[in-house]
């Protein structure tokens, strides 16, 4: 049974605040927070106190073996499951416990980073848009940090021209799985992730999205762009990607997916 936690009494579109007048009563302030709000705030301040604050000097020179048992520490103690349902492991808990985790976390931005591309854009793709057998799958290895996500949308010469993308995916003969070829750039987490959301058009028409798991015949990764990266964390190329997906559906197609592109981030 999820846990029920209080909202706001309205829904309010995002930056209308700066336009409209709005009563005290439809301000979310801290003093709003429910008791569970702020238990769940103090255990992730006292993670960022306790477990990445050390360990950042580790992790400014890029041992992302530190990251990765961080990772796998902040998934103990449910602080990368927030938004996963409950079916599959996670803490099905509301948006400002996510904002909550998220600005303790902040304490040092090369591990923020890293956390909320995995629990971002590298987690809520399939959330949102993956069938049962991917959720069922990876959703409960994500939720405890035994796997990390990545999120592989930008390329040399689109970034946030999603649709222009050059990576194509073909389905084989048989139908049983789709063929990969063409390169990512500029992806948080590449340098040690294990499941890549990784976008394609299908007969270079049909924009889609795909689960690559690392170890796919064919994926490979590039080296880092130092020029992009951000301190400690490695933005990485997927290199002379050519990944056999056998028996993957794509996260969805066509303008399903070019919604999933935009609206994840």
């Amino acid at each position: 049974m999820a846990t029920t936690i209080a909202v706001p009494k309205s829904m309010i579109p995002g930056g209308s605040f700066l336009l409209d007048e709005r009563r005290p009563d439809e301000v979310f302030t801290p003093e709003d927070f429910t008791e569970q709000h702020q238990l769940i705030g103090q255990t992730a301040e006292e993670f960022a106190v306790n477990e990445i604050v050390p360990n950042i000097e580790k992790m400014e020179h890029k041992d992302f073996s530190v990251t990765r048992d961080l990772l796998k520490k902040a998934g103990e103690l449910g602080l990368s499951s927030a938004e996963i349902p409950e079916a599959y492991g996670g803490l099905e808990m509301d948006k400002v416990t996510s904002c909550l985790i998220a600005d303790r976390i902040a304490k040092y931005a090369g591990f923020a980073t890293t956390w909320g591309a995995h629990t971002g854009i590298g987690t809520l793709p399939l959330v949102f848009f993956g069938n049962e057998q991917q959720k069922q799958k990876y959703l409960p290895k994500i939720a405890a940090g035994e796997i990390v996500g990545a999120y592989a949308l930008s390329e040399a010469t689109s970034g946030s021209d999603a649709l222009n993308c050059r990576a194509r995916a073909q389905l084989s003969a048989d139908g049983k799985h789709y063929l990969l070829n063409g390169e990512k750039m500029w992806i948080t987490n590449a340098a040690f992730a294990d499941l890549f959301t990784v976008f394609a058009k299908i007969d270079g028409e049909k924009f889609s999205a795909f689960l690559v798991e690392r170890n796919f015949p064919g994926f490979s990764i590039g080296a880092e762009n130092q020029e992009w990266s951000s301190e400690h964390n490695a933005e990485d190329h997927l290199h002379s990607l050519m990944a056999d997906l056998v028996n993957n559906r794509p996260l969805g197609v066509a303008i399903g997916s070019l919604r999933l592109a935009l609206g994840i981030q």
